[in-house]
């Protein structure tokens, strides 16, 4: 009777262990590699790269050259302000041009021209403004630009893959899920970097947008401030 319970068990025992060794010897899911992903994209990932390249670019020059220009002049103001209710008009030009700033170079525009009319003073620091506000939004536009094409260009890197895959499948004239899907999954990688190059350059555009705007109004406030110093008694 207890050889007759070996023999039984025996056969479960070698099923289980064959199941298990067959486990063991299954080959592992393949990993999904980003740089593997990125070559697979196709050709559209080089304009996309391109793409980015510039969008990063523009962004850092532009972000310096704000910044730069957007430094502390809280006390500009106010020394030009002391250095004319003193008379002081060439310190007030010295220290104006030294600052080397869009704020500096609109008020030394207004201090040379003191002496004619009210509206020859404002219309040249407005002029001055102008220039300066489009030196600031330089190469701005183009990555609003990147914002829009890069979405774009993925989705047709996706389209043309797509139209690729059945054409293959036209000429063997067999569907198999395999290439199909194999297929779209590499070709949906074009659709995903297009995305996230222009969502990423979209905020970029708006972060130095809204860096350019403070400035604007910094400038704006102080031209009318030093318009209405002009227009004191006295002056």
């Amino acid at each position: 009777m207890f050889l007759l319970q070996i023999d039984t068990l025996t056969p479960i025992q070698d099923t289980a262990a064959a199941a298990a060794a067959a486990v063991q010897t299954m080959p592992t899911e393949q990993e999904l590699r980003f740089i593997d992903l990125l070559f697979k994209g196709g050709w559209v990932m080089i304009p996309l790269g391109l793409l980015a390249f510039v969008a990063l670019v523009i962004f850092v020059e532009r972000y310096l050259t704000i910044r730069k220009a957007s430094k502390d002049e809280m006390n500009l103001m106010s020394q030009v302000r002391q250095n004319i209710q003193s008379a002081r008009l060439e310190s007030a030009l010295a220290l104006c041009r030294n600052s080397n700033t869009p704020l500096g170079r609109m008020l030394e525009k207004g201090l040379v021209r003191i002496g004619r009319p009210i509206k020859d003073i404002e219309g040249a620091i407005e002029n001055v403004g102008k220039l300066e506000v489009s030196k600031l939004e330089k190469n701005i536009g183009i990555l609003g630009i990147i914002a829009g094409i890069a979405p774009m260009l993925g989705f047709v890197g996706t389209i043309v893959g797509v139209i690729t895959i059945f054409h293959e499948v036209s000429v063997k004239g067999i569907i198999e899920i395999g290439t199909i899907s194999g297929g779209l999954y590499t070709k949906m990688i074009t659709s995903a970097t297009g995305l996230i190059i222009g969502i990423i350059a979209y905020v970029l555009y708006h972060i130095l947008n809204i860096m350019v705007d403070r400035i604007i109004l910094k400038m704006e406030t102080d031209a009318i401030e030093f318009i209405d110093l002009l227009e004191e008694p006295g002056k």
